[in-house]
């Protein structure tokens, strides 16, 4: 799978050109990010389905605190019935500096997440649910059918990525440099050791920031947002493993929390671009495109894409094909 990723920072009607124009330029999936600030990904997602007829749709990712499990378990089911069975059920975490913008914070994400992975699937099968955990579900259900859909798990640490390979369908881990993918799939292969047998093949798909353009140094700059909420989020392993400043790294979070986007963007280093975003002219994109994938099964194209969205899916797709041929 070769994916994409559309921010719902622009508007619903401008995001599904884009995912028209994805679809034409050979992309499989198109995943819309969330972020309570941006707009909401499942009314994008609607449209994008009535507009596109092969891609695969879902989040990338929701995550199953702002809104209840069994609610989103529905929303991604509805999404999936409007696609006509092209659904892909994108959850996680979610993004620790805006999540406590609305009181969030501590408890356990990962058991969160897979106890809202477990449930949907369930409700997806049509069954009726008992849940008490993170969260309780009291003979809970669809009033409709549903389909068996495929759960991706948004992640970056080491639990999480273990636990998607043991239980999901597949990952979506966020990375974009080798070193990263390398060392996520050591952890996937741990989860894997220990997963069912009856859970099928897994997928483990890079999620990367890309910025392209023909310009390098313009696609540098257009990075510098989607870097600092990787970096303003990252866990410390992740800061050391590339030898990133703790302390700025957090400064950036902070900032982002405060909503003092500017001031953030403005704190991430050249080095952080190197570390969490493939920036730079399509045979650059190409080539780490080609390196990631050495290792990683499927690679999506991720926020920013570039400072010209049309043409950075353009060269995006070029460079996917030049890697496929």
């Amino acid at each position: 799978m070769i994916g994409v990723e559309l921010a719902p920072e622009h508007p619903v009607s401008r995001l599904t050109d884009l995912a028209v124009a994805a679809e034409d330029e050979g992309f499989d999936a198109v995943f819309a990010s969330h972020h309570y600030n941006n707009r909401d990904e499942f009314v994008a997602l609607a449209d994008i389905a009535r507009a596109t007829d092969t891609v695969r749709l879902g989040p990338g990712i929701t995550n199953p605190f702002e809104t209840h499990p069994v609610t989103l378990a529905s929303r991604m089911a509805t999404l999936d019935e409007l696609a006509d069975g092209r659904g892909i059920f994108g959850v996680g975490a979610g993004d620790q500096s805006t999540l406590s913008n609305l009181g969030y914070g501590g408890g356990s994400p990962l058991r969160r997440v897979l106890e809202s992975m477990q449930v949907a699937r369930k409700l997806f099968d049509g069954e009726r649910v008992d849940h008490d955990g993170t969260f309780e579900a009291v003979d809970a259900g669809l009033n409709y059918d549903a389909r068996s859909i495929p759960v991706y798990v948004g992640a970056q640490g080491p639990d999480m990525t273990r636990m998607a390979a043991k239980y999901a369908d597949g990952v979506l881990f966020n990375g974009a440099h080798p070193r990263d993918i390398e060392w996520a799939a050591d952890r996937v292969e741990e989860g894997l050791d220990a997963r069912p047998d009856h859970r099928g093949d897994f997928d483990f798909a890079a999620y990367a920031s890309v910025s392209v353009a023909a310009d390098a140094d313009a696609a540098r700059e257009a990075a510098r947002p989607p870097v600092a909420f990787i970096a303003g989020s990252a866990p410390p392993p992740v800061l050391e493993r590339h030898g990133l400043d703790r302390e700025q790294a957090s400064d950036i979070g902070d900032r982002i929390a405060a909503g003092d986007f500017t001031e953030a963007f403005g704190l991430v280093s050249e080095a952080m671009i190197d570390a969490f975003c493939i920036a730079g002219e399509q045979e650059r994109v190409a080539e780490r495109m080609a390196e990631v994938l050495d290792t990683a099964d499927s690679f999506v194209v991720g926020s920013p894409l570039g400072p010209d969205l049309d043409a950075a899916i353009d060269l995006a797709a070029a460079a996917a094909r030049s890697i496929r041929e």
